[in-house]
């Protein structure tokens, strides 16, 4: 019955690499979804401009205009009544234009309209307003350039910043991932000192029943018993805890079952210190994020300058109207209106308004500027001591191996003396505490190299274990072709 309680909960039981780990929460990654949203606002935001750059046709209805109202007339020094009924509709095209951030318009009004005034004849008749106008800022910049650039710099940014997101992402899941291993097997090594202890209490129970040891010794045997079984409880709770947490960051059900597996054996590298520099400073998006930003402050100040500017618009229209009676000659005596307006804005003083902002954007950019340089040394930083560490962790791989290997025989030599009656329970429980540490320690060392070499391909965005790039653009085209589904 136990037995076929336990392959029921083992069937039960997911058991994750992880590379399927990595593959579940790039979807459900609750911190990826959100780059995700950022990323798709701001590709959106751009798609929508863009659209707006191109001819843009409006239709508007009026199908009853009814009014009755009392007026004056200053003219004759009269009051008369005017009853009013109209319907209309009006079609217009605008096309912004980009590389002068004008706007070239036409609209054709259409429509039929009843008047009559008190003491005159009511006027029954179609009418149609055709409009031709150009609208076109003067002496300031072209706002709907800067207005497409920054877009295209907060889109790009974006890009960048889910692109960071899933490698970050990698870190994070490859170190929840191996604290849940680390747990697994804190949790077999206790189980499998609690074994040992279990094995050596009964050698010195049947000891003590025959006579050959005190009883002082089956007592001190029973309290490590007891310290082992603590132990085993202990880690089984720190191995639910590393399984829900690891659970909630890659996106998983927190009830499910689960088991991870993987091999942490690893095969120490040479690491080419001066490329991994030389390919960092070349790809990191930061440095990309950096200038961005740069950038973004350089068309602020764009708008900065413009405050209390000398600038200009002109408008140039032509209109062609018409009205009859009957619809078919609505254009027999047509009016053309021209219409051409120019106006300038002149500041006159505004007591150093412009000359501040201007200068507190400058700060700005300045800062910009500076945070540009220190990430560019922070990672240059960063990468050497990846480097250093990756050296460090080379060598305490070797040595916790050899470590290992040496209390696995002094546990083995002593358990002997133990069974001889040459060594106390208490002794012997060192010796399992020691084996148990060193085998854990290994095990750490592996891992920590593997999160260190990890570490280093986010830091040099370079893959020094198949020796290849990492392209951040796969990651976008990803959430494109997604998007496309």
């Amino acid at each position: 019955m136990l037995l076929s309680l336990l392959i029921i909960q083992v069937k039960a039981q997911t058991i994750l690499t992880l590379e399927q780990a990595l593959e579940i929460a790039t979807k459900t990654s609750p911190s990826l979804q959100s780059s995700l949203f950022n990323l798709q606002r701001t590709t959106e935001t751009l798609n929508a401009q863009r659209a707006a750059l191109k001819s843009q046709f409006s239709l508007t209805a009026n199908p009853l205009v009814y009014s009755n109202s009392r007026l004056f007339n200053n003219q004759f020094s009269q009051w008369y009544t005017n009853e009013n009924f109209s319907t209309s509709g009006t079609f217009k095209v605008e096309q912004p234009i980009l590389y002068t951030d004008g706007t070239i318009s036409l609209s054709n009004q259409f429509g039929w309209q009843s008047n009559t005034s008190t003491g005159t004849s009511t006027n029954k008749s179609y009418f149609n307003n055709l409009n031709l106008s150009l609208t076109q800022p003067l002496f300031t910049y072209n706002r709907t350039k800067t207005q497409i650039k920054t877009l295209e710099l907060n889109n790009e940014n974006a890009m960048l910043s889910y692109a960071m997101q899933r490698l970050a992402l990698e870190m994070s899941v490859s170190q929840y991932f191996y604290n849940v291993y680390m747990a697994q097997m804190s949790l077999t090594i206790k189980e499998e000192e609690l074994a040992n202890t279990t094995k050596s209490n009964g050698i010195i129970k049947n000891k003590v029943e025959a006579g050959l040891a005190a009883k002082e010794q089956l007592y001190q045997s029973q309290v490590d018993l007891a310290t082992a079984q603590s132990s085993v409880e202990s880690a089984r709770v720190s191995l639910a805890s590393a399984k829900d947490q690891f659970k909630q960051y890659i996106g998983m059900d927190i009830f499910a079952e689960i088991g991870v597996m993987t091999d942490i054996a690893v095969t120490p590298i040479d690491v080419d210190g001066k490329k991994a520099l030389e390919h960092g400073l070349a790809a990191r998006m930061e440095l990309r994020q950096r200038q961005i930003s740069v950038e973004t402050s350089q068309l602020d100040m764009l708008a900065v300058k413009a405050t209390n500017e000398f600038n200009g618009s002109m408008t140039l229209s032509m209109g062609l109207s018409g009205d009859n009676p009957s619809v078919s000659n609505i254009f027999d005596k047509s009016t053309k209106s021209p219409r051409v307006s120019l106006g300038f804005n002149i500041p006159v003083f505004d007591w150093g308004q412009r000359k501040a902002r201007i200068r507190a954007q400058d700060a700005v950019i300045n800062t910009q500027k500076l945070s540009l340089s220190n990430q560019t040394v922070q990672i240059q930083l960063d990468i050497r001591q990846t480097v250093r560490n990756l050296t460090y962790l080379k060598n305490q791989i070797t040595t916790a191996f050899e470590t290992q290997n040496n209390s696995q025989l002094t546990y083995d030599i002593n358990l002997e003396r133990y069974k001889n009656g040459d060594l106390t329970s208490m002794d012997l429980n060192l010796y399992q505490v020691q084996l148990s540490n060193n085998k854990m320690a290994y095990a750490q060392a592996l891992i920590n190299y593997k999160i260190a070499l990890l570490n280093l391909k986010v830091q040099s965005l370079y893959d020094f274990t198949t020796n290849e790039p990492v392209i951040p653009e796969k990651f976008v085209k990803e959430y494109q072709e997604n998007t496309k589904k």
